[in-house]
């Protein structure tokens, strides 16, 4: 994925006062860490940022006084109600550097006639290069019958990537839903009566 550009002001105010001027003013606090540096507390332009991060583990290239930053959202704080961003902590990377990250496990694929199938992890851990995220990680059901699991070590990761989540770790499992006696019960009832009104 290509790197996001933003342009950062750096910020002198803090404090809740301070934060709530800037939101109001389009702009979202931040804080810039990683490397070894001190934390750089900067502001970001709202609406930008808020399109790069619906994109799970977008890079950033950010501007801080005329020099770019390569730097991933670590944490985005969201009001609950409205969903606005209220903060974004960012760690800074560099080329060539692995990181680990929780990458969205997308499922493909239909299972065989009359089964389901039941996400037990929505998220796999893995290892990769900062500069060469995955979006997500695809796992395929096409054609699995009932009792199949896919473990996270069975899933096939993009290339450059390494899994951090325990291999035995349960991805998704393939069943057939079961009918109860009592929901076959009523259904014959119904039958039963369904004459009786015609």
């Amino acid at each position: 994925m290509s790197e996001v550009k933003l342009a950062a002001t750096t910020r002198t105010e803090f404090g809740k006062g301070a934060a709530r001027r800037l939101r109001r003013a389009g702009q979202i606090p931040a804080v810039l860490y990683g490397h070894g540096t001190e934390p750089v507390h900067v502001s970001l332009p709202g609406h930008e940022t808020m399109l790069a991060v619906k994109h799970a583990n977008a890079l950033f290239e950010i501007q801080v006084d005329g020099k770019p930053v390569l730097a991933l959202a670590k944490d985005v704080q969201r009001e609950p109600v409205r969903q606005i961003i209220e903060h974004v902590d960012l760690l800074i990377v560099k080329k060539g550097e692995k990181v680990s990250v929780e990458i969205p496990v997308v499922i493909v694929g239909e299972s065989a006639p009359g089964t389901i199938h039941v996400v037990e992890t929505q998220t796999l851990a893995l290892e990769a290069e900062a500069t060469h995220l995955p979006e997500s990680v695809e796992v395929s059901i096409d054609g699995l019958e009932d009792g199949a699991i896919i473990k996270a070590g069975d899933v096939t990761l993009p290339t450059g990537s390494t899994l951090v989540t325990d291999a035995e770790t349960v991805v998704t499992t393939i069943s057939t839903p079961r009918v109860s006696a009592e929901d076959l019960g009523e259904e014959s009832d119904e039958a039963a009566e369904a004459p009786a009104e015609a």
